[in-house]
């Protein structure tokens, strides 16, 4: 914290009633033994190691790991290769006959906070085991799961709103182009807006596969990734009057 001091608000008050600023006084600086965490003037790297996107395919955001991504794949256009759910991944992701290539952008839909339920840990979708046999190593993947802190690979993840609510990652079909620009900061689907719209038209949520007790609630109330994935009855009073106020119009 002494390090970080010019980017924190040390008018804050800390537990012990007194402000961050004199508390962070009275430490010495780190001696040249701090290597842990790198000093402002030599930072580890040149920007932090996420990545927030947005775009047609995730109007409301979507997270990167850029420090785990393939750099060569930070700037990609390619054909989904789409699995409606975590069943179908793992019944089709090893298929021979899987129409993938190493262009290809691996999409898992209905992953996410409603769709899991409960946003599972399933982002980082395999490699299918024939691109395995031909030397690829990584691919760009997009869902609207999440994946854990130690896994690596061009994975985007959180993509909001998800499939399960109708978000348009539940639009993408087979063979649909996916551009990722990292440096832009965008993630779109590129498909005319007339095919959308029909395909919007035709589109219903998936057939809840339990109808009460926790998992059913939790299924009909949780918020999205950008929400924080709480139950929307525990967001403070305010903001769910404000809710209520734009549902009455």
């Amino acid at each position: 914290m002494k390090v970080l001091g010019p980017l924190l608000h040390l008018e804050a008050r800390t537990v012990t009633g007194q402000a961050l600023r004199a508390l962070l006084d009275s430490v010495p600086n780190p001696g040249t033994w701090q290597e842990v965490i790198a000093p402002l003037d030599r930072p580890l790297k040149g920007e932090g190691g996420l990545a927030i996107l947005r775009g047609s395919l995730a109007p409301e955001g979507a997270v990167l790991k850029i420090s785990a991504a393939t750099p060569a794949l930070l700037r990609h256009r390619g054909p989904a290769c789409v699995f409606r759910d975590l069943g179908d991944l793992s019944a089709r992701v090893d298929d021979p006959d899987l129409p993938v290539t190493p262009q290809s952008v691996l999409v898992l839909q209905n992953a996410g906070p409603v769709g899991g339920p409960g946003m599972p840990e399933a982002g980082s979708l395999p490699i299918p085991k024939k691109l395995l046999a031909a030397g690829v190593r990584d691919m760009v993947r997009v869902s609207d799961a999440r994946m854990s802190g130690t896994a690596g690979g061009t994975v985007v993840l959180h993509v909001a709103p998800e499939a399960a609510v109708g978000g348009p990652l539940a639009l993408v079909q087979d063979g649909d182009g996916i551009v990722l620009d990292a440096a832009a900061r965008r993630l779109d689907l590129i498909v005319p807006d007339a095919e959308l719209a029909g395909r919007r038209a035709a589109w219903r949520p998936p057939v809840p596969q339990v109808d009460r007790g926790y998992r059913r609630l939790f299924i009909e109330r949780v918020l999205q990734a950008p929400q924080g994935c709480d139950f929307d009855f525990l967001r403070p009073r305010l903001s769910r009057l404000a809710d209520q106020r734009n549902r009455a119009g």
